[in-house]
Parts: structure tokens; C-alpha cells; sequence
């Protein structure tokens, strides 16, 4: 994945000397491609994959298009158990205004989210608290800040970026993906 979040997917071949038909070794490619998109942890999809096809043998009965998919495919799954892969999660910029008298249960309830709290501003007649949130933290955050603010707190927020997701709450996300 590239610094701003978008997901990224690069393949190459640096076989040398025809180890590998050409016609084969995009069906490697597709077959790793395929594989990021099914997951790891929890089936959630691996993002900033980078491969690159080195070697490999062919037969001239056994081998196929097929065939070169599904081991792509297996290559890539083997390489993601050496790998120790993480989950990420999106972090948000969260900008917060309300009066001043408000600014405590704002504060608490930001920390309460895993929120990081960057910045604490005046602003015409009242306060802005900016913090690094988690979005899976924020869902239900428009009801509970109205009911601490009285109706008269308002805030906005903007992706920042992708965060390892501590280790905790990648066993909650986990169970729920397995059912347990």
C-alpha cells in the first residue's frame, strides 16, 4: 500500500532462459493477485503485495495455465505464513467544536475511542480538540456527542492513514471473522 492508502499490487518475472514459458507466467501473477484479494487474517484482503516470479519448472503434458495459477497462488500463501502479516486498520482525523464547558466529556470520550488527542484550540467563542481516531471506533459518535454537548457540539473527519490494529483487538476481529 502506498502512503496514502491505496492499494498497490506489483508483479514481475526476472526468469531467465525459459525455466518458465512466457505464456505462463502471467497466470502466476493472477494467481498471487487472486490470493491477496482472499486474505490471510480473517479474509480480510493483503494490500501492498510486491512478487516476483524468479524460477520454476515446466512439463510439456502436466503444465497449464491452470496449473501455474493455482501455484501462484500456493506461493503466495506460503510466503504469508513466513511473513507474520498484520491487520490494518483506517485512522481518521477527527476535528471536535464545542463550547468550552463541554471539553472535558469530549476529551474522555475521544481517549475512551483509542483516541490520540493532537491539538486543543480556541476558536470563536468556544474549543476544537483534533484527534487521531480509529473508524471502527466512531460508528454511534454523532448520538453520544450531541447527548454530551447538549446538541451543540459538532465534528468532522478525514482519513488519515492505515494503522497496525493492536494486538487485542485483532483477536476480537478475528473470532468474529471465524466465527468463534
Amino acid at each position: 500500500m502506498d502512503p496514502n492508502g491505496e492499494e498497490t499490487f506489483k508483479f514481475t518475472s526476472s526468469v531467465v532462459g525459459g525455466a518458465i514459458p512466457k505464456e505462463y507466467i502471467p497466470a502466476v501473477g493472477e494467481g498471487i493477485e487472486e490470493a491477496t484479494k482472499a486474505g490471510i487474517i480473517a479474509g480480510f484482503p493483503v494490500l501492498g503485495v510486491e512478487a516476483d516470479v524468479y524460477d520454476g519448472s515446466y512439463h510439456e503434458v502436466d503444465s497449464s495455465e491452470m496449473a501455474f495459477h493455482i501455484a501462484g497462488s500456493m506461493a503466495f500463501k506460503d510466503a504469508m505464513a513466513k511473513a507474520n502479516p498484520v491487520l490494518l486498520e483506517p485512522i481518521m482525523k477527527v476535528e471536535v467544536t464545542m463550547p468550552e464547558e463541554y471539553m472535558g466529556d469530549v476529551i474522555g470520550s475521544l481517549n475512551a475511542k483509542r483516541g490520540q488527542i493532537q491539538s486543543m484550540d480556541d476558536i470563536g467563542g468556544g474549543k476544537m480538540v483534533t484527534a487521531m481516531v480509529p473508524l471502527a471506533e466512531m460508528f454511534g459518535y454523532s448520538t453520544e456527542l450531541r447527548s454530551s454537548t447538549q446538541g451543540r457540539g459538532n465534528y468532522s473527519m478525514f482519513f488519515e492513514r492505515y494503522e497496525q490494529v493492536p494486538k487485542n483487538v485483532q483477536e476480537k476481529v478475528v473470532a468474529a471473522h471465524s466465527g468463534k
